[in-house]
């Protein structure tokens, strides 16, 4: 069994949604005064690897603690669109890519997660690239429409937002948070993960009535 860590280190630096505050920390003991450690954490609910639950752009979609933890531990499908995003800031993953990936690997089925590797990951230590002025490449309608079709109950990705950052309009998030799936924004490392045969793990805290939430994502290759 090989466990593969998604994740980003989650600290001050890790880089916000523009016009959001960075994670701060306040250290309320310290062994040498009190005995034993402890921080206080001030953190936006959607910073560094986190999760979207259907809340976060449907008004009657369910919070992080209404997720079932069965739709937490599922069969990740890998969709490897890295070689042809390269440097291009706005590319929309399309349906086509989709289809190309499962005449490959096999059709997704209900209960996947597809997870997406643009490959942008590789931007994350220098922040105003990662950003690019709100261009990095995301999901296209109509891959959303396809992948609800299919059953999945998520999409993952290694950019800021399933959505291009130039799609102000969030149409991905609008069109597949409604139906229930869940996102998980912010992945690392996703060249580690294989085609098929792995599960997406999903380790995010049952916060009630959050949004989302920053979460530890592990792939678990058997």
């Amino acid at each position: 069994m090989q466990v593969i860590d998604l994740s980003q280190p989650l600290g001050p630096a890790t880089t916000p949604w523009p016009g959001q505050e960075p994670l701060s920390a306040r250290v309320d003991a310290t062994v040498a005064a009190d005995g034993y450690f402890i921080r206080r954490i001030d953190i936006s609910e959607h910073v560094g690897t986190h999760f979207d639950a259907p809340a976060h752009f449907h008004a009657d979609g369910i919070t992080v603690d209404q997720v079932p933890a069965d739709q937490l531990v599922v069969p990740a499908r890998l969709l490897d669109v890295a070689d042809r995003v390269g440097d291009d800031a706005d590319y929309a993953v399309s349906a086509a890519d989709v289809e190309a990936m499962e005449a490959a690997h096999g059709r997704l089925q209900p209960g996947d997660a597809l997870v997406v590797r643009t490959g942008w990951d590789r931007h994350i230590g220098d922040g105003p690239r990662y950003v690019s002025d709100l261009r990095f490449p995301g999901i296209g309608l109509d891959a959303a429409e396809l992948v609800i079709e299919r059953g999945v109950v998520g999409i993952a990705i290694d950019t800021l937002s399933i959505d291009r950052g130039v799609a102000t309009d969030f149409v991905v998030h609008y069109r597949t948070l409604p139906a229930g799936l869940w996102h998980v924004e912010g992945l690392v490392g996703l060249e580690r993960l294989p085609a098929t045969g792995a599960l997406l793990i999903v380790g995010v805290p049952p916060i009630v009535g959050a949004s989302g939430f920053p979460a530890r994502v592990l792939g678990l290759v058997l």
